[in-house]
C-alpha cells in the first residue's frame, strides 16, 4: 500500500508532464517575472530574531479542509501587516487545494519573500516557479535522489532562487548539506504516518552547520514551543495550520508574533 507521499509523488510526475507539453519551457521563460529580481528569505530571516514564514494552505490529505472560504491576496496581505519575515504558499492543487495562481496574487500584493511550497520532481518546476514569481523553492529530501538534489539546488541557485531544503532524519540531513542550499527545514512531520512531533527538530539541530539557516517546520502551535526551539538554534518557524484555521489569518499572525517580542 502506498504512504500519501509515494501517491503525491506519483501524481506529480503525471502532472508535470501534462504541463510541459501545454506550457513549455520557453513559454515560461518568457514570463514577465522570470526576469524580476528576487527577495531573499534567508536575509529576512536573519534580521530577526525570530522569523515566521506564514502558510497559505486551504487543505491537506491529513485535516482535509483547513481553510478555503479566503482570498488568498487579503491572507498574503494580512501576514505582511503581522510583521510575518515571509509567505509560504502551497501550489499543490489534487491534494492540498492551491495553485499557481495563489502565488502570483499573494506577489501582486506585497513585498516580502515568498516559497513555493510543492513537491518538486522535476527540473521544470523550478523554471516554473521562477516565472511565476517565487524568490524561494522547498525541495524535499525523502523524495529526491542524491544527484537531484544537488542539480536542482544548483537550477534554483543560476536562476536566483533560494532553496529551503526539508529533511526528516538524520540521513536525509547528511545528504543535504550542499553549498547551493541557504536553509534546512526540519519536518517535524513523517511523511508516512503523517504524526508531528517537535523532537525531530530539537534531535537534529545539532548536526546542522552554522551557515546554514535552521527551519522548524509543522506542529507549531504555541510561544512556547518557539522560544523553546529558538534554543536549538533555529531561526525560522514555518507555520500554516494555526494561522489558517482562524476566521482573519493575518490578525491571527499578527496576535503571535506580538507575543514573540
Amino acid at each position: 500500500m502506498m504512504s500519501i507521499l509515494e501517491k503525491i509523488v506519483k501524481y506529480k510526475h503525471q502532472e508535470v508532464e501534462q504541463k510541459k507539453y501545454a506550457f513549455p519551457v520557453s513559454l515560461l521563460e518568457s514570463s514577465v517575472l522570470f526576469t524580476a529580481p528576487t527577495r531573499s528569505l534567508r536575509n529576512a530571516l536573519e534580521k530577526v530574531p525570530v522569523g515566521i514564514i506564514a502558510e497559505h494552505k486551504r487543505r491537506s490529505p491529513s485535516k482535509k479542509i483547513i481553510n478555503d472560504s479566503l482570498l488568498v491576496q487579503d491572507i498574503a496581505e494580512g501576514y505582511q501587516s503581522a510583521g510575518a519575515a515571509g509567505m509560504s504558499v502551497l501550489t499543490d492543487t489534487n491534494f492540498f487545494g492551491g495553485s499557481l495562481d495563489d502565488l502570483l496574487l499573494a506577489r501582486s500584493v506585497t513585498s516580502f519573500p515568498i516559497l513555493r511550497k510543492e513537491f518538486i520532481v522535476d527540473p521544470y518546476q523550478i523554471i516554473e516557479s521562477k516565472a511565476y514569481g517565487a524568490d524561494a523553492i522547498l525541495l524535499i529530501a525523502a523524495v529526491l535522489s542524491d544527484s537531484a538534489l544537488k542539480e536542482f539546488s544548483e537550477l534554483a541557485q543560476s536562476l536566483k532562487l533560494e532553496v529551503l531544503l526539508e529533511v526528516h532524519c538524520k540521513e536525509e540531513l547528511n545528504r543535504a548539506l550542499l553549498p547551493s542550499v541557504d536553509m534546512l527545514g526540519i519536518n517535524n512531520r513523517n511523511l508516512k504516518t503523517f504524526e508531528v512531533s517537535t523532537n525531530t527538530s530539537k534531535t537534529l539541530s545539532e548536526y546542522i552547520p552554522e551557515e546554514f539557516i535552521k527551519i522548524s517546520e509543522s506542529g507549531i502551535n504555541s510561544v512556547a514551543t518557539i522560544k523553546e526551539l529558538r534554543d536549538y538554534g533555529f531561526r525560522g518557524f514555518l507555520i500554516g495550520e494555526q494561522f489558517m484555521k482562524a476566521q482573519d489569518p493575518g490578525n491571527t499572525a499578527k496576535e503571535f508574533i506580538n507575543q514573540l517580542f
